[in-house]
């Protein structure tokens, strides 16, 4: 699975830069808050206009405070998959139960320090574990391997079916680093400047998701 990230599109036309990458399994939209993370990018208004305009399923990642109160009106707007930072709350399990009440998928996401053990036990009440390889904030940073410990850890849980997750990694996801990636256990792939700077994202989206079923045990190809 490929998640173009739209941090890395053109925001005065992201209609046409969704329909740029059809095809692709997830669209990811970064929402940040300037308190959480040093930066500001987009909210819920945005995100209910993408909705109209694109048949993406959209993966939105809050890096965000207070995610027990900003979370779920993002699945009741009918974004598919909705993931908060374990760093954001005191209680990850009512945030998630809060989001799949309201109709999405809940995701977790651990910044690059954070060690993903202490969650282990909560993970079963997630649909997906968002594996942040860069610091969260910015588009552009370069991929930090040591993270991958984490999905490798993650990848023999749910294949020995202790673990039912989707595994996505974010972070300086390209052509140099997502073999290394889809070697480690990763499903979801989030790619921002390696899909927006190409000159035909569609045709990058496709090259990346062959790259990763060719190196990954548990991936195939899809055409």
């Amino acid at each position: 699975m490929i998640a173009p990230s739209i941090l890395s599109a053109d925001f005065a036309h992201l209609a046409d830069e969704a329909d740029a990458v059809a095809g692709a399994e997830w669209l990811h939209v970064d929402v940040m808050d300037a308190h959480f993370v040093p930066n500001l990018t987009l909210g819920l208004p945005v995100v209910e206009s993408l909705l109209k305009a694109t048949d993406i399923p959209l993966d939105c990642h809050l890096m965000i405070e207070n995610p027990g109160r900003w979370a779920p009106p993002y699945a009741e707007a009918g974004a598919h998959n909705v993931t908060f930072h374990a760093e954001a709350t005191d209680d990850p399990r009512a945030v998630a139960r809060d989001i799949r009440a309201a109709g999405g998928k809940a995701g977790l996401s651990v910044k690059p320090g954070t060690p993903i053990e202490p969650y282990l036990e909560i993970l079963r009440d997630f649909d997906t574990l968002l594996i942040m390889s860069v610091e969260p904030g910015f588009g552009g940073q370069s991929f930090i391997p040591d993270v991958l410990g984490k999905a490798r850890l993650i990848r023999r849980l749910v294949d020995s079916g202790d673990l039912t997750l989707l595994v996505e990694i974010d972070g300086g996801i390209n052509a140099d680093t997502i073999e290394a990636a889809a070697e480690a256990g990763v499903d979801c792939f989030v790619a921002g400047s390696a899909v927006y700077g190409a000159q035909d994202p569609a045709a990058a989206v496709q090259a990346l998701r062959d790259q990763a079923g060719k190196a990954s045990p548990h991936l195939t190809p899809a055409h």
